[in-house]
């Protein structure tokens, strides 16, 4: 068997330290008492560096287009978008889960990365307060900027920062346009009755058809054939016969509006 060689130590040493590029002050020198020097600042973190965009797109209904938010994200810069059909309304909307996971992850493989949730607008984040709140927290842990291209919020925010007071501003913003059009929904019904309009389903059978159906109960008429002798007037059903259980409830009605 061939024996082993070694490199000796002292061979290594200059190259070692040619490899790792110690260097040595100018006032070192052999026989000098060693004494600590200026303490070193550490290499600032280097910012220049292009950021991650993370881009989200939504739209409420088949009939919308997605086209016109994927165009702006891409011009945009984002590396990956996630986009989905889905209202608002829906509690979990699965892309816009799986958008900000991923951006999670970026930020948590490489903490130094800036890493940029971009959406169209604000809108397309949620409405409600309350939802708008809970994601800018949650990019706030996360240390994850938002950025909106259009609105009145345009441009990159930090949450955990100015940022943040904007956000919870334009949020509430939000909730008082949701609660604004809820009024003047409520105020146009009202106005509806006093008009005499009234809204919701046509009603199956009118006053006169109640009384005659309680009248025909008084006289012993099977709840079954009464049913088969009332006529709905309007309606999608119009010209059918009401059916048995909604005979029961016009024939409860009526009673109780007879005792009052």
């Amino acid at each position: 068997m061939a024996p082993k060689y070694h490199t000796p130590r002292f061979m290594l040493v200059p190259q070692l330290r040619a490899e790792l590029e110690v260097k040595t002050p100018a006032d070192r020198r052999p026989g000098k008492t060693w004494t600590q020097g200026p303490a070193v600042a550490a290499a600032p973190v280097e910012h220049g560096h292009k950021p991650t965009r993370v881009g989200y797109a939504r739209c409420s209904t088949a009939t919308q287009e997605l086209q016109s938010q994927l165009d702006a994200l891409a011009a945009a810069g984002c590396d990956r978008v996630f986009s989905e059909k889905i209202s608002t309304r829906i509690k979990v909307r699965p892309k816009f889960v799986a958008a900000l996971g991923f951006a999670r992850t970026i930020k948590e493989t490489v903490p130094h990365q800036r890493v940029i949730f971009t959406v169209h607008e604000m809108k397309r984040l949620g409405r409600g307060a309350a939802e708008l709140l809970t994601i800018a927290e949650e990019l706030r842990r996360a240390d994850i900027e938002l950025e909106l291209l259009e609105g009145p919020l345009k441009g990159i925010h930090d949450p955990s920062g100015h940022g943040a007071a904007l956000f919870a501003f334009f949020a509430g913003m939000a909730e008082s346009e949701r609660e604004y059009i809820r009024e003047k929904t409520l105020e146009g019904q009202v106005s509806a009755r006093d008009r005499g309009r009234h809204g919701g389903r046509p009603k199956v059978v009118d006053d006169d058809m109640a009384a005659y159906a309680l009248s025909l109960r008084e006289k012993g008429v099977p709840v079954a054939e009464i049913a088969q002798k009332l006529v709905i007037p309007s309606g999608k059903n119009k010209g059918q016969h009401p059916s048995v259980p909604t005979v029961y409830r016009i024939l409860a009605q009526a009673a109780a509006t007879a005792d009052g």
